[in-house]
């Protein structure tokens, strides 16, 4: 049972915790925000003061103006009075002179004992006033009858000018009582007053409200952006108005009139604050760190003996890899370097093999990684079977190996390597119980005529395996002067070749195909081309072995379909309507899911009979992965594609497959047509094809066809179709289109039938 903490024991662990430096913060974060609040409730106080300030100052200025004016049309008035025959044009002249002198009227009126105005100026803007009855309600009647009797002026409050807008009115009685000859009066705009009576100052800095007997009146200044939290109002002590005047400050003004020093003071407690609790916890972390050098102490000598044994093992791991036990790419790497040094003083050549197994993915994908890594594992022990004092091997990845021949005196000696490497691949290899026949490709380079350090004789030699693979694999090939550039020349094309689709620069071409019982052209081939911006036009073999490399033959092949539809549509009507298509499949393009509904939808949305399409796919790639594949041209089948093995009788022996697949066409590879004339065994094997696929209900399709003996031979064996240069090479659509328009195409008519 632990006993229980003492109190200073609680306390030492409470100042130590991070809650404690936390605690420090918000203390000060709350004395901060106590203050800043209250600094900020006497700001906003004072303000307010500031503006009511500014509100009773408005309103006695403009109290002052009011009765400036206000004695202005009096003096007018008691001259009007005193002297009752002055002519229209006398007062006219006195009028004028007040509106220049004052400028803020917009018109000065004399009007009758009976409330209509008789007199004006300026009479310009204002003619349809004069006659006007300025008691035009019963208020303003009894307003102006009352100042008349009393000889008091009134003031209209805001009413709506005869002359249009906001405006109001100042009449002064002339004389007063039974003495009274009507009213001389003071007509101002609104807008027109507060330009004269307001100063810039205010005008930029407030928004001023009147307002007649507690309702909104006007507004004389509709300043934006009003900061709605303060207000000041001011009454006005006019006889006759009931005015009070509301003031609303600008967000710029109140700005102005705030002091800096609550933010000053919040954020020098704020920042006190952080400096206090930082320092706190930099001490906490001191003595924290004291006590864990403690403990580190002896932790690190338990773990230097731990370190000690692991070295030696991470030194070994460091240089092998786990899975083959061979020296993997960095200790392989660093001994080239060293070997290179010791070659260049002792004027020796040195030998550097790079080796890939053929098929290796292939395998690997359909009997699983398991099979794979057993594999390799067995790969390697042979080749270790190499290693001596002269000669490192190693695991670079993947399914390539590397081979280091240290002294190489001739380039017999490198020969001599290369051969033991092969006979090491002689045999079988078992894994998982079945023998397993596998090759290998290797691409050499010799110091120093293939490179002068590590990683250009490493990159020379793996030139040189692109090279050898290039030519059929099971091979090898010494890296020779030309082939980097050949090599720098494809990773150019396969750069532009990833925007050849982008650009639109695939155009098809057609072989057509002659039907050889009736003389008729009824079915073409379609063959991509790339019209390549500088380097012409490509044939197929420049850039599809490209395409399969980077994964972009399923894109291209997707395009040919499209186009090839496309084609078929822009036909209709031409004397091209009645042929067939076909076109090229891949194995990736087989692999992918969502080729059935690429081909349906390309056919529907050109509204193509799926029988004018025929999909051709080579011999190799139907007995690959016979299950996915004979569901997918199954589904293929049922949209009505006719179906195609192109290069019959080069791939495989076993016939069992022609049983099980759903095909229409066969297509006799070029090699055995070429000579069919010729050679006995090439005539037997054409013959046995074509009587195996009319047994099979199959039509045959004869490729390469480029003499009339060739064309003969198979006419007399019933070969169905004939295909080749003889007939015509691949054309573009428009020359075919006016071939067999023109009917200049070769159609063996002439020809004898005979053998």
């Amino acid at each position: 049972m632990e006993k229980p903490l003492s109190f200073t024991r609680l306390l030492v662990r409470w100042l130590m915790s991070p809650v404690f430096v936390l605690v420090i913060f918000l203390v000060f974060l709350a004395i901060a925000a106590g203050l800043r609040e209250g600094l900020n409730q006497q700001d906003n106080y004072q303000i307010q003061a500031n503006l009511n300030n500014e509100a009773r100052a408005l309103t006695d200025n403009l109290e002052r103006e009011f009765l400036v004016h206000v004695q202005a049309i009096g003096r007018m008035a008691k001259r009007l009075s005193a002297e009752p025959q002055t002519a229209r044009s006398e007062w006219s002249l006195d009028a004028r002179n007040y509106l220049d002198d004052f400028g803020v009227y917009q018109a000065v009126q004399w009007i009758d004992q009976n409330f209509i105005i008789r007199w004006l100026e300026p009479l310009t803007g204002n003619e349809e006033v004069v006659g006007y009855n300025v008691a035009f309600n019963d208020q303003r009647r009894e307003a102006l009858e009352q100042a008349a009797a009393t000889g008091h002026y009134d003031i209209s409050g805001i009413i709506d000018l005869r002359q249009g807008g906001k405006g109001l009115v100042i009449y002064y009685p002339v004389g007063a009582g039974d003495a009274n000859r009507g009213y001389i009066s003071g007509v101002f705009r609104m807008e027109v007053l507060a330009e004269q009576l307001l100063t810039t100052r205010v005008l930029e800095n407030f928004q001023i409200e009147i307002q007649d007997a507690g309702e909104p009146a006007y507004l004389l200044d509709s300043l934006a952006g009003v900061n709605s939290r303060f207000s000041a109002s001011s009454a006005f002590e006019l006889p006759t108005l009931n005015w009070t005047l509301t003031l609303r400050p600008g967000h710029d003004w109140v700005d102005a009139q705030r002091s800096q020093w609550p933010g000053v003071t919040f954020t020098s407690l704020v920042f006190m604050g952080l400096l206090t609790a930082l320092t706190t916890l930099l001490v906490q972390l001191i003595l924290k760190r004291n006590q864990d050098l403690l403990k580190t102490r002896k932790e690190l000598e338990q773990e230097i003996d731990q370190r000690v044994a692991m070295q030696v093992d991470l030194e070994r791991l460091e240089s092998t890899d786990t899975l083959t036990g061979l020296a993997n790419r960095r200790f392989f790497m660093e001994d080239l370097a060293h070997t290179l040094n010791i070659a260049d003083r002792q004027m020796r050549q040195v030998g550097l093999v790079m080796l890939d197994l053929d098929r290796f993915q292939m395998l690997n994908d359909s009997l699983g990684h398991q099979f794979g890594d057993e594999l390799l594992i067995k790969v390697s022990e042979r080749l270790n079977g190499l290693s001596n004092e002269k000669i490192l091997v190693a695991y670079s990845g993947g399914d390539e190996f590397m081979l280091c021949q240290q002294q190489v005196d001739d380039i017999d000696d490198v020969i001599h390597l290369l051969g033991q490497i092969k006979q090491c691949f002689a045999e079988p290899f078992e894994v998982q119980g079945d023998p397993h026949s596998i090759t290998a490709t290797m691409g050499v380079a010799v110091y120093p005529q293939s490179g002068l350090d590590a990683d250009t004789l490493m990159r020379n030699a793996d030139i040189a395996l692109y090279r050898a693979k290039a030519q059929g694999r099971n091979t090898y090939q010494f890296y020779t002067e030309g082939m980097q550039d050949r090599e720098v020349m494809r990773l150019e094309l396969d750069k532009d070749l990833s925007q050849a689709l982008a650009n639109n620069e695939f155009v098809l071409f057609y072989q057509p195909q002659l039907d050889l019982a009736t003389g008729e052209i009824n079915s073409v081939e379609a063959l991509i081309r790339w019209q390549h911006p500088r380097r012409g036009l490509l044939a197929p073999i420049e850039f599809i072995p490209l395409a399969e490399e980077s994964g972009r033959i399923t894109e291209i092949g997707r395009w040919v379909v499209v186009a090839a539809c496309r084609q078929l549509a822009q036909w209709r009507g031409t004397p091209c309507e009645q042929l067939r298509v076909a076109v090229n499949l891949s194995g990736r393009e087989l692999d992918d899911e969502s080729l059935i509904d690429h081909v349906r939808d390309a056919l529907a949305s050109e509204n193509i009979d799926p029988s004018k399409l025929e999909v051709e796919l080579t011999e190799e790639i139907f007995i690959q992965n016979i299950e996915h594949n004979l569901n997918q041209l199954t589904r293929l089948r049922e949209l009505g594609v006719q179906l195609a093995i192109d290069d019959f009788g080069v791939g495989y022996s076993s016939l069992g497959y022609l049983r099980d697949f759903p095909v229409d066409m066969l297509k006799i590879d070029r090699s055995f047509i070429t000579h069919v004339t010729e050679r006995h065994d090439d005539a037997v094997i054409t013959r046995a094809v074509i009587n195996l696929a009319h047994n099979l209900g199959i039509q045959v399709v004869a490729e390469g066809v480029e003499t009339e003996d060739q064309l003969n031979f198979l006419k007399a064996h019933r070969c169905n179709l004939a295909q080749g240069y003889l007939i015509s090479r691949p054309i573009p659509h428009e020359d075919l289109s006016r071939a067999l328009a023109e009917g200049t195409l070769f159609t063996g008519q002439h020809a004898d039938s005979g053998l």
